[in-house]
């Protein structure tokens, strides 16, 4: 194969160097894109101090459920930003040129929708919808209005990802066979208690329009401030953490998803009445396509870890294998094949075969090591680069409609089977279940 003669790939223990050059070439084509903010807490905070760090870029409105994220929007972006509850005043300011969605899941397709059509470009959190039914609403507004449209998990735009795909594609660890992806947490925070303010109540929360599309309920402070263990709002922890390994892998693969969808687990330690699992596994079978051979992938969550922290992505070939991070791509191969291994050539052709034979030893594999270099500004700023190219007129984005509802499918089939107790089938090409 190619590999054999790449000079980089026989040396072992090297560590190469991965760059990102920044520029900010397509200014001159929208000099200033202005930018409302859907959903103001974690993530939508996190996402527009990530959008504010490009050039040409202003924020000039926020929009929340909650009043205290609204003056905690204008304390740090000023007081000159319109800040609404309704979502709907936001989408009619036609200063508004684009908007990130940051909400719960459930409302992630609507206003997706509804911004669209509004004439806004859009960047929605992952994963792009709640439910399977909802993702070619979102696919066909995309379509019919030309926006551009980007899913929000950010690791998919990582300098890992990327030469973890050109390395794939170069046949650096053969033909994949296996994937496993693996996320660990224990902290509270980290298993979404998240803090609910004291001045929580029907008053500065309005619980109406949270709830106005599923079902009505009394006020609840633990079902709006912590929305990602129940069901109505949340998709688990396959729809919080799974859709961001199956977005990169897929993007590492060029796959449309799985097939088949398995999934099992439990609630084994944070008995706060949340109503999602706290330990998760899912097993993924992969079809064979023209882009890539027939593969599993198992994929595991846990918040009760005592090791607490670990995330990875690990893709298993015929020749080697590589673990993914979002700034470092490890690539291991065996220094010798089983097909070239003498010892085993012996002892398949010498039935006589007796323990005087000379014992082999182990022999170490190949690593090779890709570093971000320094100064790498990281996948959340990559990715809404990407987005903001696309709105200049630059390049597509990687993740749109079509991409996103391929990542977000599998994971809520993975709650689908989690629920149902069955194994769910899906056609990943045609996106639908299968009968």
């Amino acid at each position: 194969m190619a590999l054999a003669t790449t000079p980089s790939l026989l040396s072992v223990s090297s560590i190469h160097t991965l760059k990102r050059s920044y520029n900010s070439g397509l200014l001159s084509k929208n000099s200033t894109i202005q930018i409302a903010l859907i959903g103001a807490g974690g993530m939508g905070t996190q996402d527009t101090y990530a959008v504010l760090a490009h050039a040409g870029v202003k924020l000039v409105a926020v929009c929340d459920l909650y009043q205290g994220h609204l003056d905690t929007a204008t304390s740090r972006w000023g007081n000159d930003i319109f800040t609404t509850r309704d979502y709907k005043e936001i989408l009619a300011l036609p200063e508004v040129d684009a908007v990130i969605i940051g909400t719960p899941d459930h409302w992630h397709k609507q206003i997706s929708i509804d911004a669209m059509y509004a004439g806004k470009h859009v960047y929605c959190e992952k994963p792009m919808v709640h439910s399977l039914e909802e993702g070619y609403d979102v696919i066909n507004a995309q379509r019919k209005t030309g926006k551009v449209f980007m899913v929000g998990s950010q690791g998919l735009s990582s300098l890992g990802n990327e030469k973890a795909r050109e390395l794939l594609a170069q046949g650096a660890i053969g033909d994949i066979n296996y994937a496993e992806g693996f996320w660990a947490r224990r902290s509270p925070t980290g298993a979404w208690q998240y803090n609910i303010p004291e001045d929580a109540s029907t008053e500065t929360v309005d619980w109406d329009t949270f709830l106005s599309n599923t079902h009505k309920r009394d006020f609840d402070p633990m079902r709006f401030f912590r929305w990602r263990n129940y069901r109505d709002y949340g998709t688990g922890m396959s729809g919080d953490l799974f859709v961001h390994l199956f977005s990169s892998l897929h993007f590492i693969t060029n796959s449309y998803g799985p097939d088949q969808i398995y999934a099992s687990g439990g609630l084994r330690y944070w008995n706060d009445g949340r109503e999602v699992p706290d330990v998760m596994l899912g097993v993924f079978d992969y079809p064979e396509t023209p882009q890539h051979p027939a593969f599993n992938l198992s994929l595991r969550c846990n918040f009760v870890d005592g090791t607490s922290g670990t995330t990875y992505l690990r893709i298993v070939g015929s020749e080697g294998a590589m673990d993914v991070q979002w700034d470092k791509v490890i690539v291991r191969r065996n220094a010798e094949s089983f097909e070239t291994d003498p010892y085993l050539a012996t002892q398949a052709k010498d039935s006589s075969f007796s323990n005087t034979v000379a014992r082999k030893k182990m022999k170490p594999q190949e690593e090779i090591v890709y570093e971000a270099e320094k100064g790498y500004l990281g996948a959340h700023h990559d990715h809404f680069g990407n987005w903001l190219t696309a709105i200049r007129g630059g390049q597509s984005v990687v993740e749109d409609a079509v991409f996103g509802y391929r990542a977000a499918a599998p994971a809520l089939a993975c709650n689908d089977s989690y629920y149902q107790d069955k194994a769910i089938l899906w056609d990943p090409k045609n996106m639908k279940l299968k009968k």
